[in-house]
């Protein structure tokens, strides 16, 4: 059975796509920008802070299914440019103790709202 996920505590879509959706034991969460849920507005702040903004709203959208990170086997990581790399790998990191996920992360030419950083999700649960 599919379910839409929907939290307060992540931001608002801003497109045609919902936060979340759990499909079974699956969730697959869209990808997030550093948006405030509580403003709608984007954080500023620099790559350290949007990364922890974007990692906030994964944990609010997992948490709203019951979900953790050591549940998440995907994750895509989507950078405006690669020199963010480090500092997203390490805030990123700090969310998982082990069995990583798997990963690819990307430069792309332009992200929405022109933010540097965009990571989406897929967790499991058996």
């Amino acid at each position: 059975m599919k379910s839409i996920v929907y939290s307060t505590k992540a931001p608002s879509p801003i497109g045609p796509y919902s936060q979340a959706v759990q499909a079974g034991n699956m969730l697959y969460v869209s990808g997030q920008i550093a948006i405030d849920p509580i403003t709608q507005q984007l954080i500023e702040g620099g790559i350290e802070d949007e990364t922890k903004r974007v990692m906030q709203n994964i944990e609010s959208l997992l948490a709203a299914s019951d979900f953790t990170f050591a549940d998440i086997v995907k994750t895509s990581i989507f950078l405006s440019d690669m020199k963010h790399f480090a500092i997203v790998n390490e805030i990123y990191g700090s969310y998982f103790q082990s069995d990583f996920p798997a990963r690819e992360t990307v430069a792309v030419l332009g992200l929405p709202k022109n933010v540097n950083v965009e990571i989406s999700v897929t967790a499991y649960k058996a």
